[in-house]
C-alpha cells in the first residue's frame, strides 16, 4: 500500500472510519452595549477548519489502516505510565507510534522513547489542547506504519481536548483514583465525549476515598453507554481489558 502523507486524503472519505468528534458551532457571545441596549448575539464556526482537517485526518488513517487513539485526563492521572507499559507490551505484535502533546518540554516523549516507541513532541506553548493541524503535522513527521496504532497523550486537562477532534478513531478519558469519585459529574463534557474511560491507580484504592461503583454511575449518566476500566498502569493489573479494547478498534 502507496505510503501518502495526511493533507492527501480523499475529504469524501472524511467520516468513512470511526465518528466524528467535530462540533459545529463554538458558544454564542452576546455583547451588550454600555447603556444596556441591544444585545448583538456572534455566533462563528471557529471550529470548521479544524473539522475539515480532522476529516481528512481520519480519511487517511483509515486508507493506511492506522488506529489513532486520543487519550485525555487531567495532569498527573498516569497517560504516559500508561502509555510506557502499553508501548512495552506491544512489543513484537504491532507497532506503536505516539504524538506527545504538552505545553512544554520534552520530558513525556524522552520517556516514551526510551520505552522503545517512535514519537514526536507537540508542545503548545499557551495553547491546553491539541488540535487537527497539529495532528496532521505530527503524523506527517511520524510516518506511522500501515496497521499500526497511533496513540495520542492531549495535554493535561479536562475541558480543552473535548472540543476539538483529531481525526481520531476513538478517545478515552483517563482518571486516577487520587483526583476523587465526581471528575465525571465536574466535567460531563468530557465524559460526555468519550468512547472509553479508564480508572487508573487503582493499585491506591486502599488509600484513598474513592467510591467505584459510584464514579462508574455518574460517568454513565451522562454517557449511558460509556465503557469503563479499572487498571493500575504501574502493577499491571487490568491492563489486559485495555489491550483487548485497543484491538477491538482495528
Amino acid at each position: 500500500m502507496p505510503h501518502t502523507h495526511p493533507h492527501e486524503a480523499d475529504l469524501d472519505h472524511g467520516h468513512g472510519h470511526g465518528h466524528s468528534h467535530g462540533h459545529d458551532h463554538a458558544p454564542a457571545v452576546a455583547i451588550r452595549g454600555a447603556a444596556g441596549g441591544e444585545t448583538i448575539t456572534l455566533e462563528q464556526r471557529v471550529l470548521a477548519k479544524n473539522e475539515d482537517l480532522a476529516a481528512r485526518n481520519r480519511a487517511w488513517l483509515a486508507e493506511q489502516g492506522i488506529v489513532a487513539v486520543n487519550l485525555m485526563s487531567s495532569p498527573g492521572a498516569g497517560k504516559t505510565t500508561l502509555l510506557e507499559r502499553t508501548i512495552r507490551d506491544f512489543a513484537g505484535r504491532r507497532p506503536v507510534a505516539v504524538v506527545e502533546g504538552d505545553q512544554e518540554t520534552m520530558l513525556d516523549a524522552e520517556r516514551i522513547k526510551r520505552a522503545g516507541s517512535t514519537v514526536v513532541q507537540v508542545n503548545t506553548g499557551a495553547g491546553c489542547h491539541l488540535d487537527a493541524e497539529m495532528m496532521r503535522d505530527a503524523l506527517t513527521t511520524l510516518t506511522p506504519e500501515p496497521r499500526s496504532l497511533v496513540l495520542v497523550e492531549n495535554v493535561g486537562n479536562l475541558v480543552c481536548p473535548a472540543l476539538f477532534d483529531l481525526g481520531e478513531r476513538s478517545r478515552v478519558v483517563i482518571i486516577s483514583v487520587t483526583e476523587g469519585t465526581d471528575k465525571p459529574l465536574k466535567y460531563p463534557y468530557m465524559f460526555a465525549a468519550a468512547d472509553l474511560v479508564i480508572i487508573n491507580k487503582v493499585d491506591l484504592l486502599p488509600y484513598v476515598d474513592f467510591d467505584m461503583a459510584r464514579c462508574e454511575e455518574y460517568a454513565r449518566s451522562v454517557n449511558p453507554g460509556l465503557r469503563l476500566l479499572a487498571v493500575s498502569a504501574t502493577t499491571g493489573e487490568g491492563m489486559r481489558a485495555w489491550y483487548d479494547w485497543v484491538a477491538e478498534q482495528y
